[in-house]
């Protein structure tokens, strides 16, 4: 049977749960997408003919708020991933206790293949498709999977075009210049680094004794390994989509992280003595304190969990680990913090920037980071404190966290019937 990410969560969702002694009546409406929107999008293409691409947009629930989440451009994007990410997001606002739910877009593509003008035409065209569900006040898109602020930028003039003036408020992860804010291309890997010094200092580990493995060096990967190297941890490997590269004593992070900068490099052609060349696969079995999930979802699988060498495993990316995984993890007495704590910081910064924007007033780089740091810390804090309350892992402990927080906020406003 295929992996669906969707049934994935819902199984994860009972289990917490139960584990707290909820009846599936109190919970019952986060195991259901509020919205879901499937679009067509023409494009012209350079040569003249027409493609058309399926795009999907879903909104899981907005008990808490207007809906927040990202669009990925992938050729293997589906239904199934966008509701699970969709209400992973909704988890996600929640954990960190900012006023959102959750939603995620997705286009079936593989961005690489189009040109400039031709991913200019398709961001357009689904901007406008998606165009009656979106807004400042009830769906706020983001960067994700493909995207980047250039994206965004071109997401957020068609919707302006549409409505007669510009809304600098309808998506997050813009260019500063038009309305992004300080700290947030770099805030998923800044979020991803408070937690896991978090969990060092709960554990009583000195950051200079901890041995780091990351899989996927996109923006997320890559700021991770930035500030952890800064930090004094041993970053042993990294990867991204060509494959790994691995070194026992130790990467020289600045040097990858400057090789990797121009972006016609990939890792599969890094070259420096003592560095040895492995598949994305062999990362995650790599002997670490830390491992770091931050590619794409269902990475740790029953096939490889009772071979992982880690100690330790923060979830950088969305649902790198199925529910199979996560019950061979926990026999083998691996902590893991899972993904709707781990990378919460874009979501917390997107969050500061939407305010910015209804604002129109800027913050400094010292306040965003500053503000950062305390909402992951204390959300960190909620969760240690409920795992300790009921002696369960980190991962049902968020889940039992948001689930609380959705459900009473919907108790609160009620069934509108």
């Amino acid at each position: 049977m295929a992996y669906n990410a969707f049934e994935n969560f819902k199984a994860v969702v009972d289990k917490a749960a139960k584990a707290v002694n909820m009846s599936e009546q109190e919970y019952l409406l986060v195991k259901y997408p509020e919205r879901e929107l499937t679009v067509s999008i023409p494009v012209k293409m350079d040569d003249g003919t027409v493609k058309v691409f399926e795009g999907y947009r879903v909104q899981h629930n907005s008990s808490r708020g207007p809906c927040k989440g990202g669009i990925r451009y992938h050729q293997d994007s589906d239904i199934n991933e966008v509701r699970a990410l969709a209400a992973w997001m909704s988890f996600k606002c929640a954990v960190v206790n900012i006023p959102y739910g959750g939603a995620k877009g997705g286009i079936k593509v593989n961005p690489k293949e189009l040109s400039l003008g031709e991913l200019e035409r398709l961001t357009r065209g689904y901007t406008a498709k998606i165009f009656p569900i979106v807004g400042p006040e009830k769906d706020i898109p983001a960067p994700d999977v493909n995207t980047n602020a250039q994206i965004m930028d071109w997401f957020m003039d068609t919707y302006s075009a549409l409505k007669g003036y510009t809304v600098k408020g309808v998506v997050t992860g813009k260019d500063l210049d038009v309305g992004g804010s300080l700290g947030r291309p770099e805030a998923t890997g800044r979020g991803v680094t408070i937690i896991a010094l978090e969990l060092l200092k709960k554990l009583k580990v000195s950051p200079k004794d901890t041995t780091v493995a990351i899989q996927g060096f996109g923006n997320v990967g890559s700021n991770a390994a930035k500030f952890l190297y800064a930090n004094g941890c041993k970053i042993v490997a990294v990867s991204d989509v060509s494959g790994g590269i691995r070194c026992e004593k130790g990467l020289d992070i600045d040097k990858v992280l400057a090789y990797v900068g121009n972006k016609k490099n990939l890792l599969k052609d890094y070259d420096e003595d003592g560095v040895e060349h492995i598949t994305n696969s062999e990362l995650l079995l790599t002997k670490c304190d830390m491992l770091i999930p931050a590619a794409l979802e269902n990475q740790i699988t029953k096939e490889n969990a009772n071979d992982l060498k880690c100690k330790y495993i923060v979830e950088a990316a969305n649902g790198p680990t199925t529910v199979e995984a996560d019950d061979i993890i926990a026999k083998k007495g691996i902590i893991l913090v899972p993904d709707i704590l781990a990378n919460a910081g874009g979501v917390t910064v997107s969050y500061f920037e939407w305010v910015q924007n209804l604002q129109s007033y800027s913050w400094e780089l010292e306040e965003v980071n500053k503000n950062l740091e305390r909402i992951m810390v204390n959300a960190w804090n909620d969760l240690d404190a409920v795992a300790a309350k009921w002696n369960i892992n980190y991962r049902l402990a968020a889940y039992v966290v948001a689930i609380q927080r959705i459900t009473k906020a919907q108790n609160l406003r009620g069934l509108f019937l």
